[in-house]
């Protein structure tokens, strides 16, 4: 009796075993198949994620370049080449359009050419020029929400920044270099065209030479007509003329027309000044110094402050306090400068910078 007693108590706790097993079996089983939902669930809401995210859209700047376009040594290439560091540094999309080859087509076209960039909703508009000044406003004032960049011009709107070279200051420090080492003390200009633009580099040039050398006279040209900035062949003439006046140094200032009077003066055996870009390169020993605007630093961090969103409209200034105009490191002409120049024209950058020197911007002669 007692036997059959014990096996009936083996009998029912295999029972309860068994039993507890199947439910501890089928919990883990539900538990498991919820944490497999859940993770396909996450899966499902992550993929929609990175199906939903969009790629950056790329800041596409659009620069109309002025007349003489690409290639013109000056202006125009050192503008350009600040785009292509932004494009390098920045990974910034970038168009350009090169204009026709006179001024009346340039003024008048103008505002087309920008247009176009504003109608295709470029982030940045840049206006190379003083000639798209009458166009970048007029666009502005169509496309309020585009920003425009205007080179060496000033448009009052609310969405244009102006960057505004101060030539007359580069040009006294040329003019300087240029009193210094004339022998003849007779120095030469050729300018674009006879506006007040051309004769702010005129006057700091005059007033340069006038500082070093009192005894040394000025005389000037200008080229004038349709495309003053693009004929080199009459560059060339002009600085004949200024050299069988007695002229031994140059100083042009109208894009790649400078080039032909360059020419000129290494053919008749005088000294050259480049401008806008650093020029020296171009007849290494007779082009004496550049004038150089930093229009591609300029542009740059224009660019730069643009992409990250505090390009601000107004005047940005760029003269010889803030390395905007200089003249050129005398990379090959150091050793044909008279004792102690570098150093003269190194004070002298200091007197402007300390406003010791002020230079007249009108009324010149």
């Amino acid at each position: 009796m007692k036997k059959e007693i014990k096996m009936f108590h083996l009998s029912n706790f295999k029972k309860v075993v068994f039993i507890i097993l199947c439910v501890v079996v089928l919990a883990l089983f539900v538990q498991r198949l919820f944490t497999s939902n859940n993770i396909a669930r996450n899966d499902v809401s992550s993929n929609e994620k990175i199906t939903e995210s969009k790629p950056t859209k790329p800041f596409k700047v659009g620069i109309v370049l002025s007349i003489g376009g690409l290639g013109d040594k000056s202006y125009n290439d050192s503008a350009y080449k600040g785009v292509q560091l932004a494009v390098k540094k920045l990974g910034i999309e970038f168009d350009y359009i090169e204009p026709s080859t006179t001024i009346n087509s340039e003024v008048n076209l103008g505002a087309n050419h920008l247009r176009q960039y504003a109608k295709e909703k470029y982030d940045l508009v840049i206006a190379t020029g003083f000639l798209l000044k009458d166009g970048c406003e007029q666009v502005a004032r169509e496309y309020p929400d585009v920003k425009f960049i205007l080179i060496d011009s000033i448009v009052d709107a609310p969405n244009v920044t102006d960057l505004v070279f101060k030539a007359e200051e580069g040009s006294f420090l040329v003019g300087s270099v240029a009193g210094l080492v004339t022998k003849t003390n007779v120095i030469g200009y050729i300018g674009a065209q006879d506006i007040p633009f051309f004769r702010k580099f005129q006057g700091g040039y005059m007033q340069g030479v006038s500082l070093v050398n009192p005894k040394a006279k000025v005389i000037s040209k200008y080229v004038n007509g349709l495309n003053p900035f693009l004929v080199p062949n009459r560059g060339n003439e002009l600085a004949n003329e200024l050299i069988d006046q007695g002229a031994d140094v140059i100083y042009t200032a109208a894009g790649s027309t400078g080039i032909g009077a360059i020419e000129a003066c290494k053919k008749r055996g005088v000294y050259a000044i480049g401008v806008d870009n650093d020029q020296d390169y171009i007849e290494k020993g007779t082009v004496i110094t550049s004038m150089v605007k930093k229009v591609d630093k300029a542009v740059y961090d224009s660019i730069e402050l643009a992409v990250k969103g505090n390009l601000k409209p107004g005047i940005l200034e760029f003269g010889v306090s803030n390395g905007g105009t200089d003249t050129s490191e005398f990379l090959y002409t150091k050793a044909q400068l008279p004792a102690g120049t570098l150093e003269k024209i190194n004070g002298i950058k200091k007197d402007i910078i300390s406003g010791k020197i002020k230079i007249k911007t009108d009324n010149i002669p």
